[in-house]
């Protein structure tokens, strides 16, 4: 076929001398019989150049997406009259917003996740901030179906996925990648990323203010402080000069003359920079905006309901941009993907539920699964015995962290919903963003909202199975299980993960029911290690009522289990709960396992946290925790420095 098409170009003298092989090659490769005799009707001097067979191959967008970090949708074009950002809303006044749009995760490496592979992080076991775990062999990052569909394919410049790179999937990821270095007339997709927003840039110091920290709006979480309005206005300030970055990004389309042959899509990577916004899979945490154009040559690609000036209503999470991609430049999304196509050949009805999750955040661990309608957003607790707000070191750089941790401590917070942040959390959350926005007030104890309830649980319990949501294994576990295979692959393997009895166990253990004490330590016993581990969580999340109930059991487990995982959760029990003498015992089995030169540095930071959670019970191993190690020998890039952090933290805490 390839030669037939480049004998018939060669006799209409389509092809000058001079095209080189890769030119040809490119070509003969990307036309159809059909196209390549199509674009053979405007050689009536019998000369075309390799850019114009490019233009006349199928009529492919280009596609420019512009990105920022840490911001939610604090612009002019959804209503906030506090912002400046007139290139932004000039996007949204020739094109559309979507009104109820989510990340999937509320902080940027498992957020980035979910967008280059279009599957939810949790099947991939990639919830975990940098995990770099691998995607099996059948999947594919977005950009590289692109590439193969003649694009290319540009990143300037963050990656900061927590999966490994399946092979080349940029053709330029730097700080100077840009559309101006493809080939003459082939398509482009293009990303420009900009950290103006991020977290670290709202509480630089020195700052030359712009927005009147006076008048800025202090959410109801939020005590009302000079340093919390100063971080608040300062946001604003950066979204600002975010937004003159985007303009020169748009000013560059139009001088190159592509406005009319290019989609645009702006959207921020999750919530704001602030506490129990990043990190936190709230509404506050998770909705961004998203801001697409589809100029008039390419209205046929555009979401059903697209309208210049307009805002849809639909459902649009992250999971959905990358199936969203491939149908814009008419590929199939494949099966595997996990989200829903909104635009494009391929575009798919709207969705009833978007899904949001949190694992672990830097040095310390968590699990939330969230679920929203759109008005009413329920988040599901797997740990409620952590409170909100634990110490993560980057989180406390900001002065909002601050001042609101010592407002706790010196029992000067105003209200129940900013007290809450530093204290336990219950086993399920439920929020109505139309008469709360703030999502202060949980509804769960509700007559009235019972049904919403109950409704939204079952859905998210039906998510997690759907998905077979690995997150409900310890991180350890993921790794371990999935020797010789991927983590995804080893989550749909019912033999190495035993999905219903292990997240049933999970749910039986975090909705603190008393009465599920007996069936917990009998999760103890059973042959698969994540079931005990829920087991002896369970008993921890009890307190002393659950550690005297399971005592016997306990000791055995800390001492005898051969989960490293399972060991560090039962000492943790013990050592937190239990009689002095078995703290003792507790405290030297924490120790053990926080040492990472013999254990994973997963177990390691199980084992220091709750060394950090004992308190004044650990003070006696002193010594011997200064002496732990502190750099794994083994770890993904860029999580060297988390047991670190945890490890100070204790130091600190003993001087």
């Amino acid at each position: 076929m390839t030669r037939w098409l480049l004998r018939i170009a060669l006799r209409l003298g389509m092809i000058r001398i001079g095209i080189n092989l890769e030119e040809i090659t490119m070509m003969s490769g990307i036309l159809s019989r059909r196209d390549f005799i199509r674009a053979a009707g405007v050689i009536s001097v019998g000369v075309m150049t390799a850019e114009k067979v490019w233009a006349g191959a199928e009529d492919k967008p280009n596609i420019l997406w512009v990105t920022s970090e840490d911001n939610g949708p604090a612009l002019g074009c959804y209503g906030d009259t506090f912002a400046d950002t007139p290139n932004i809303d000039g996007i949204a006044a020739k094109g559309m917003i979507y009104e109820r749009a989510w990340s999937a995760a509320p902080v940027c490496a498992p957020a980035r996740t979910t967008i280059i592979s279009g599957v939810y992080p949790p099947s991939m076991g990639a919830e975990h901030m940098r995990s770099q775990v691998d995607m099996p062999a059948f999947m594919k990052m977005y950009p590289q179906f692109l590439r193969e569909a003649g694009y290319y394919c540009t990143n300037n410049s963050k990656t900061d996925y927590n999966l490994a790179a399946p092979g080349k999937v940029w053709d330029d990821s730097s700080n100077k990648a840009h559309w101006r270095n493809r080939k003459p007339a082939q398509p482009f997709f293009a990303i420009f990323n900009f950290t103006t927003t991020h977290e670290s840039q709202i509480r630089k110091r020195p700052h030359k203010p712009v927005h009147d920290p006076a008048k800025v709006r202090v959410p109801a979480y939020h005590p009302d402080t000079p340093e919390v309005r100063q971080d608040w206005a300062q946001y604003y300030d950066q979204i600002t000069e975010m937004d003159g970055q985007v303009g020169k990004i748009l000013e560059q389309l139009k001088q190159d003359g592509l406005e009319n042959d290019t989609i645009i899509f702006y959207y921020g990577d999750h919530g704001p920079g602030m506490p129990r916004c990043k990190r936190w899979p709230y509404n506050s945490g998770l909705q961004v905006p998203i801001v697409v154009h589809f100029p008039q040559k390419y209205k046929h690609l555009a979401p059903p309901e697209y309208k210049a000036g307009g805002g849809s209503k639909r459902l649009v999470s992250f999971v959905d941009l990358a199936p969203t991609l491939l149908s814009i430049v008419g590929a199939k999304p494949p099966t595997w993907m996990q989200g829903r196509a909104f635009a494009g050949k391929y575009v798919t009805k709207p969705p009833e539920y978007m899904y949001g999750f949190r694992g672990r955040m830097d040095e310390r661990y968590d699990m939330v699964r969230t679920v929203t309608d759109g008005r009413y957003v329920y988040l599901r607790q797997y740990m409620p015995h952590k409170i909100y707000g634990q110490h993560v070191s980057y989180m406390f750089e900001t002065p909002t962290t601050q001042v609101w941790k010592r407002l706790y401590d010196e029992g000067k917070l105003e209200s129940t919903g900013q007290k809450r942040f530093w204290e336990k959390k219950p086993p399920e959350e439920l929020y109505d963003l139309q008469n709360d926005p703030d999502e202060v007030t949980n509804l769960t104890d509700s007559a009235e909202h019972k049904a919403v309830l109950e409704r939204l649980r079952k859905v998210q319990q039906k998510w997690v199975r759907d998905i077979r949501d690995i997150g409900f294994l310890p991180e350890d576990e993921i790794h371990s299980r999935s020797v010789g295979t991927t983590p995804y692959e080893m989550g749909h393997d019912p033999k190495k993960y035993p999905m219903e009895k292990i997240i049933s166990t999970a749910e039986l253990a975090s909705m603190l029911k008393p009465d599920a004490t007996p069936k917990l330590v009998k999760a103890m016993a059973d042959k698969d290690s994540a079931v005990r581990y829920w087991g002896a969580m369970g008993i921890l999340m009890r307190e002393k009522s659950g550690v005297e109930a399971a005592r016997d059991t306990l000791v055995k487990a800390m001492k005898e289990d051969s989960s490293g995982s399972v060991r560090a959760i039962a000492a943790h029990a013990m050592g937190q709960y239990g009689t002095d003498a078995d703290a003792a015992v507790a405290l030297n089995v924490l120790v053990e396992l926080g040492n990472v030169e013999k254990n994973s540095v997963f177990v390691a930071m199980l084992a220091v946290t709750a060394l950090d959670e004992m308190g004044e019970r650990a003070r006696s191993a002193k010594e011997r925790i200064a002496a732990l190690p502190e750099k794994p020998k083994k770890a993904p890039p860029r999580t060297e420095g988390y047991l670190a952090r945890l490890l100070e933290k204790v130091r600190d805490d003993m001087k």
